[in-house]
């Protein structure tokens, strides 16, 4: 310990008590982000002060609402708890939590999953609680298997701490079998009969990239699984979840453990609860907790932290709740949709630096579900509004753009005032939300003075889609392998190209072509690839490999085609499988080769183009690690604008690459989303193709409101200083 411990407290009661009494702040970070420069083993130092020990709680989804609800049971058993119960997770926040407190039995610490590196090897602590690994922040974190290593790094350093994990999450059975760390399994033991969403976030083995297997699925990734080639599959449970009820007023299910059998019910509803809460079982019974103080804890939890916070304003009930990332935006989409009465819906998304700058994810989400809402009322808000509205609007569901809370609760009572109310934001947006509600419900206000407070902006409507017309033959896009090249929201490319065929009363059809798909391009008109995780898109680049031919003779013949990222690297002359430069498809010749300093040199951010494909700049991000250079005579999508984004590499200002008429990328956000002259621009290639090949009249595009893309366009050039 040491000076530098006693300089370390000293500089965090200092810093508290600033805080506190001139700034008027809360002090659940800075104090222990000081201390700890003061004293980088800090955490070492104030483990003694746990008598008992401590348990770090991980994962995607979920962790903040399992760490409270935890250490609301243990403080209910009689235990002395200290918790980090704000969210502040990283190790400042869990030192300045010890710091603030000069003994307990338990520390019950939320921890982000990049983070338990820096903390579990200095508090040593009893248990380790995995939750669940989603694709999250793609921009800030990098691919899952970054995160897994991370974690299993960890635990090798703490090889006495036992790991409680989700072993329906295949990429958390994963992590167990590599750590050497005793381990208990939790799960769900049945079949549940839940409709699947569009995308999961892993579909490939995690021993040996081979293709996986479910018995069932409950939601993402999670269920039963098993890998028919090497034997990976879901660990025996050491506790299961049985006889599971769900609706809309809770959920109750039993508790098949080693030592008993328990029954747990709460007022809380979505299969993402029954795992948080089985997951909060097996963790109290490590802590001492019965099953009926855990019960006492659940019926009396009311964290106010805006996780599934209720309000009730003027008689109008509001749901407000958290949500970043597909999986858990999913889950959200569930308990909307569930019920009856009329429903008024508001999505918040911020692009700051703790929710990622990258917002393609908002194209993983089956937003689609609310269109069959009957009177829905829809809104975006938050710095991504625009973006918000445009997904929204390519979903089927039109919506209104929000600044705030209070106007969403005054359209609410000015239109629809028997409608249950959902707010749901991302991270950032979270705690102005939550402002605002908390200060509409102190006012006390009727439902006439809501009204008033912000009269609604007038109803956007949209005419409906004309008919289908007649005598003119589909137009067929293949996506192909869209289970594994879709990391970036690459799928919404797709949608958006079908959208606005349908918009025009043009008929279209979406092939979805599987690894072991046989294709007739001679029947397609539109091929699309996107890119993937290094696992995904080697399995994905043996069935293209298998095409080849095929796929050049399409190209040369002007087959339309839109590659993006990993799907543009795979269509060049030599792409990179992992560290190993190899050959690719050659449907065009550009070479990607890797960076110095290997994948972890990458070229993140917002891109801006101009390119003889667009009136309007294009826009979107980039994520990529490899570095494309284009043989003499390839051109490029397009040049950067006001040098906003890389591109291809770090030399040549340009991005893509355009041959014939196939059209390779590293912008995804998806690309089209808010470029729709691109989009367009590859409808009316694939309709002059077809017209040659049928010998027939080309089919001409009618124009459609674009306004909604063209704004969310304008948004990021003019944030971007590139307008």
């Amino acid at each position: 310990m040491g000076l530098r411990f006693v300089g370390a407290r000293a500089l965090s009661a200092l810093s508290t008590w600033g805080l506190k009494n001139v700034f008027r702040r809360p002090a659940a970070n800075f104090p222990g982000k000081i201390a700890l420069y003061a004293d980088s083993a800090l955490l070492a130092h104030l483990r003694p002060r746990l008598t008992a020990g401590s348990i770090l709680v991980v994962g995607t989804n979920g962790k903040t609402t399992c760490t409270n609800l935890l250490a609301d049971a243990a403080e209910r058993a009689g235990m002395e708890v200290v918790c980090n119960r704000t969210g502040a997770n990283l190790d400042s926040g869990v030192a300045t939590a010890l710091l603030h407190v000069k003994s307990a039995n338990w520390g019950v610490f939320e921890t982000d999953e990049l983070w338990l590196s820096k903390i579990l090897p200095f508090l040593q602590s009893n248990y380790v609680l995995l939750l669940n690994l989603f694709r999250d922040q793609l921009d800030r974190v990098g691919e899952i298997d970054h995160i897994q290593n991370s974690i299993v790094a960890a635990l090798e350093k703490s090889p006495d701490t036992v790991l409680i994990y989700n072993a329906d999450d295949p990429l958390c059975q994963a992590i167990a079998d590599r750590c050497p760390n005793k381990t208990v399994a939790f799960g769900i033991g049945q079949d549940m009969g839940l409709d699947q969403n569009t995308v999961a976030d892993a579909h490939i083995c995690q021993r040996c990239s081979s293709l996986v297997e479910y018995d069932y699925r409950q939601y993402g990734q999670l269920g039963s699984y098993r890998c028919p080639k090497c034997g990976f599959s879901r660990a025996h449970l050491d506790y299961a979840a049985q006889r599971v009820a769900l609706d809309e007023a809770g959920l109750s299910f039993d508790v098949q453990g080693t030592c008993a059998l328990d029954r747990i019910a709460a007022p809380f509803s979505g299969v993402y609860m029954v795992y948080n809460l089985l997951a909060v079982y097996v963790a109290a019974q490590a802590l001492g907790v019965s099953a009926g103080v855990l019960g006492e804890a659940i019926e009396a939890f009311d964290p106010k932290n805006g996780r599934l916070q209720s309000y009730d304003i003027a008689g109008m009930p509001i749901l407000l709740n958290l949500a970043k990332n597909p999986t858990g935006f999913n889950q959200n989409l569930k308990l909307i949709t569930q019920g009856e009465g009329r429903k008024v819906v508001a999505f918040f998304i911020n692009d700051k630096e703790a929710d990622g700058k990258d917002v393609s994810w908002l194209w993983d989400i089956d937003f689609q579900e609310l269109s069959q809402i009957e009177g829905l009322v829809a809104c975006a808000g938050g710095a991504r509004k625009h973006d918000m509205q445009v997904r929204l609007k390519y979903a089927g569901v039109q919506s209104r753009l929000v600044e705030s809370a209070s106007e969403v609760l005054s359209l609410a009572a000015s239109e629809c005032p028997d409608a249950r109310v959902y707010l749901i934001a991302n991270y950032t947006a979270l705690p102005a939300v939550k402002a605002d509600l908390d200060r509409i419900a102190r006012s006390d206000c009727s439902l006439d003075q809501i009204a008033q407070q912000h009269p609604p902006q007038p109803r956007l409507e949209q005419s409906p889609a004309p008919d289908v017309r007649e005598g003119v033959r589909p137009l067929v896009i293949a996506h192909m392998f869209p289970d594994l090249l879709n990391l970036y929201g690459d799928g919404g490319n797709v949608t958006v190209l079908a959208w606005r065929l349908r918009r025009r009363g043009l008929p279209v059809s979406v092939v979805r072509v599987e690894c072991a798909d046989d294709l007739d391009f001679s029947q397609v008109d539109i091929v699309f690839l996107g890119g993937g995780p290094d696992r995904e898109q080697r399995l994905a680049s043996d069935g293209l490999l298998a095409m080849r031919d095929d796929l050049s003779a399409y190209v040369e013949d002007g087959g339309v085609a839109l590659a993006i990222c990993g799907g543009y690297q795979i269509a060049g002359s030599l792409w990179l499988m992992g560290d190993e430069s190899v050959p690719g498809l050659g449907l065009f010749d550009a070479q990607t080769r890797r960076a110095e300093g290997g994948s972890r040199n990458r070229l993140i951010g917002d891109v801006v183009l101009d390119t003889a494909w667009s009136s309007t700049p294009v826009v979107g991000y980039e994520n990529h690690a490899g570095r494309t250079y284009l043989a003499s005579g390839l051109d490029p999508f397009g040049t950067v604008r006001a040098q906003v984004g890389r591109g291809n590499n770090d030399a040549d200002h340009a991005d893509g690459a355009v041959y014939r008429n196939m059209l390779g990328t590293y912008l995804h956000g998806p690309l089209l989303s808010k470029n729709p002259e691109v989009a367009d621009e590859l409808l009316r290639r694939a309709y002059e193709r077809r017209a040659r090949l049928d010998n027939t009249e080309e089919v001409r595009l009618d124009r459609i409101d674009d306004a909604a893309e063209l704004a969310a366009n304008e948004f990021m050039r003019r944030r971007l200083g590139a307008l």
